[in-house]
């Protein structure tokens, strides 16, 4: 199923909330692009913590960017995904992963931006408002 005008709405909590309710029916599809649920364990709070993320696949990985709309600092997902690292999973429609992650090395990681861009050109003006190198992350089946 593609993504409506209703799911183009969606945004934060409520796009988690739809998403997990649906199995990702609502949500996976959202403004020409696909969404993942990556629940990270928060490294101050320790609870576990759901953030909507766009998404491409590539070589059975799923790949993101943490780029917080281009603002100074790393997204606390990232944050917490690099504080612990045995406690992430995606969420990729019905499906729930126990995966691993990994900030992509400099040569994979102009390859992935450019496959990022193209589902979401943003990330370039993203990129541009910052003086961070902003992170491209894969995550593997763990």
């Amino acid at each position: 199923m593609s993504g409506n005008e209703e799911d183009d709405q969606l945004f934060g909590p409520e796009h988690v909330r739809v998403y997990r309710e649906t199995d990702g029916e609502h949500g996976y599809h959202w403004r020409g692009t696909t969404i993942l649920l990556l629940t990270t364990k928060g490294r101050k709070s320790g609870e576990m913590r759901t953030t909507p993320l766009i998404h491409v696949t590539d070589d059975g990985r799923w790949v993101v960017i943490a780029s917080k709309g281009g603002w100074p600092h790393d997204p606390i997902w990232f944050k917490n995904l690099i504080a612990n690292p045995d406690d992430i999973e995606i969420q990729v429609k019905d499906e729930v992963i126990p995966v691993s992650a990994e900030v992509v090395d400099a040569e994979e990681r102009d390859r992935l931006w450019s496959a990022m861009t193209e589902s979401w050109p943003d990330y370039d003006s993203y990129a541009e408002r910052t003086d961070r190198e902003i992170p491209v992350v894969a995550f593997s089946r763990r």
